[in-house]
């Protein structure tokens, strides 16, 4: 199976729950949260934040855990040049990329603590991980109907290989599918348990860049959206191609179709949790995400999908 893994550059302290960010949009009882009052810019650790005055040039507060604009600009600035552009129109991200390590580590360290005692020190990375195979994971795992449905429809990704030859390759990706997935539900509760405040001031100014591209527009254009995240040169994307110009203009009026280059538009992939090209996103009229799709998918097969929205 070829995984086309992207922006791995700013998500490698990540990696098991940075990548199933827009599984699913939260509702919020309290207006001043930031998905409330900016509903598509995160669903995320920043999801039940709530928008506040803190400190010049504080941006965020969790308890002890302070992160200032000096964080993010430092961040950036260590990140690849051809990212960097990219990065300062998606503070924002950064932000939540930097709060959610702090966060889970703070949370990790007190776990390891309480289990290990005086245990030797381990790596920051190691600490996280080890805190969400014992607290999160469980007992996750893939069943064989699971692999071969998966398999049924994404054909085209194996080359014309047989099920039996693909298995033990399709298992472990549904399983990091699946350890992600429940990684990124439980990250989205975290502001549940310990308040976390972010500037008011900065959160405006940011949400507004943030929101400033094709997707986001589409999703809070009150219309359904469509959205296809992938890359030429990849074998399904191209056969992907045609078939959204031909919904597009189809549904010229009552849907957004949207095609994303994943090389060029790397932020906004990592945003919306793509690993895998290519991968079809679908929002109904609320900019809510309602399904999602990883590989090649027919024609006919996606209108089904649309029209159990009510798009026909």
């Amino acid at each position: 199976m070829n995984k086309n893994c992207i922006i791995t550059a700013i998500c490698t302290s990540l990696q098991l729950f940075a990548a199933a960010g827009f599984a699913q949009q939260q509702e919020n009882e309290e207006p001043n949260t930031v998905a409330a009052l900016y509903l598509t810019v995160t669903s995320g650790v920043l999801t039940f934040a709530k928008a506040a005055e803190l400190s010049k040039g504080i941006v965020l507060q969790a308890g002890d855990i302070t992160i200032s604009t000096d964080d993010i600009s430092r961040f950036i600035q260590e990140q690849p040049p051809e990212l960097q552009g990219e990065l300062n129109k998606n503070a924002l991200f950064v932000l939540e990329h930097l709060a959610t390590s702090r966060l889970l580590l703070n949370l990790a360290r007190k776990r390891t603590t309480q289990a290990a005692g005086e245990a030797g020190p381990e790596p920051d990375q190691q600490i996280i991980q080890d805190y969400f195979q014992n607290q999160v994971f469980g007992n996750i795992e893939v069943t064989d109907a699971e692999a071969e449905e998966f398999y049924r429809q994404n054909k085209n990704m194996f080359g014309g290989a047989a099920l039996a030859q693909v298995r033990e390759q399709i298992k472990p990706y549904l399983l990091g599918q699946k350890k992600q997935k429940a990684a990124a539900d439980y990250i989205r509760t975290i502001a549940k348990k310990i308040e976390i405040r972010v500037s008011a001031s900065w959160l405006k100014k940011q949400a507004a860049l943030t929101l400033d591209n094709p997707v986001d527009k589409a999703r809070n254009s009150g219309k359904p959206s469509l959205a296809d995240f992938g890359a030429t040169g990849c074998v399904p994307c191209d056969m992907l191609a045609p078939i959204f110009k031909d919904l597009e203009a189809k549904y010229k009026d009552k849907l957004h179709v949207l095609l994303v280059h994943v090389r060029e538009k790397q932020i906004l992939a990592a945003r919306y949790g793509v690993e895998t090209i290519p991968v079809q996103i679908f929002f109904d009229k609320t900019g809510k995400e309602v399904f999602r799709h990883v590989g090649f998918w027919p024609q006919e097969e996606i209108e089904k999908k649309l029209t159990e929205m009510g798009v026909k």
